[in-house]
């Protein structure tokens, strides 16, 4: 279920982000309601949580994402540098890519 509210958005995402993917909802920004690759993107992390059953996705992408800090140093490309989010923006564009998608595809990136 997409769910469009702004503030919330900007609440959770501490104003960085246009959209985030909290299973069973995709949040997106009011100004991201007809952007196709916003929407696409989280539909990507949606997969992703499922196929990792939720509590999975978000302890690996916190554990991988503390291991990128430490390399990477700033947060950007930490975050850049998950797996998850590899996936999710060299697929974001690509509207056919869910219903092609292998599973546990992101793994695949590393």
């Amino acid at each position: 279920m997409i769910i469009y509210n702004t503030q919330l958005v900007r609440l959770i995402t501490f104003g960085f982000a246009a959209g985030i993917c909290i299973f069973p909802f995709i949040l997106v920004r009011d100004d991201a309601r007809d952007d196709a690759v916003v929407i696409n993107h989280e539909r990507i992390h949606y997969r992703q949580q499922a196929e990792l059953l939720v509590l999975g996705f978000h302890l690996l992408y916190l554990v991988m994402l503390l291991a990128n800090l430490v390399r990477h140093r700033r947060l950007l490309p930490a975050y850049r540098a998950l797996c998850f989010e590899r996936e999710a923006y060299a697929h974001d564009r690509d509207a056919d890519y869910l219903r092609t998608r292998k599973p546990y595809a992101c793994f695949r990136t590393i």
